[in-house]
């Protein structure tokens, strides 16, 4: 049976992606794999991010693995898959979006904070529980729904940065997701992509050295 999620796994990090316009999402995902992070969550938050995804597939095929995020209409997860995403996630879990997410056969990974809303996106069969926002607990948070779950494939995102990164994985990580401490708001709107890639290889290499 082929692992849906073998290629986040070894990705490890997903970029969060949020930016003003078009040509700035270009420019930090640019930023963002020049330090060696090639995961790219494009989210529905960005102008035009269908087109941002179907250019960084352009530019860079399977070298990088790209999705969309904060899918929250069945239109945006089409739009988005039909762009080349190979993941969508929503920050939440809503059964007929998530059905449709599914639907377009990409993997699905959809928002919980609760015991309850775990249960309630595992039954309804998706890919990966996003953990968000995950800052609220922290590791040890994730750890505890290990007790409930100690097999559901989870990621968090919110408060992951490169000096806890290993703690999230030693917790049961499937993947993080990564986004105002890798894409810098600020340093977005200064156009700074060479704080962008520092901060990128802080985090590629969090990610190696938890891995040793």
């Amino acid at each position: 049976m082929t692992d849906r999620l073998a290629r986040a796994r070894t990705t490890g990090i997903l970029a969060v992606l949020r930016a003003p316009s078009p040509e700035h999402a270009l420019r930090t995902a640019e930023a963002i794999i020049a330090g060696g992070v090639t995961g790219i969550e494009v989210t529905f938050s960005t102008p035009e991010a269908p087109a941002v995804i179907r250019e960084l597939v352009s530019r860079h095929g399977d070298g990088i693995y790209v999705g969309a995020g904060t899918v929250t209409t069945t239109a945006q997860a089409q739009d988005a898959v039909a762009a080349g995403a190979r993941f969508l996630v929503s920050p939440g879990t809503l059964p007929d979006l998530t059905r449709a997410m599914r639907d377009t056969g990409a993997v699905v990974m959809t928002g919980a904070m609760t015991p309850t809303e775990v249960m309630g996106a595992l039954a309804l069969g998706v890919d990966v529980v996003k953990i968000f926002p995950a800052s609220l607990g922290g590791p040890s948070y994730l750890n505890a729904l290990r007790g409930p779950f100690p097999d559901a494939p989870l990621m968090p995102t919110g408060g992951v940065r490169p000096d806890n990164l290993a703690d999230w994985f030693a917790a049961g990580s499937v993947a993080v997701g990564a986004g105002g401490d890798l894409a810098s708001s600020p340093s977005i709107a200064a156009e700074d992509w060479d704080d962008i890639t520092r901060r990128a290889r802080a985090f590629a290499a969090a990610l190696a050295a938890s891995r040793r």
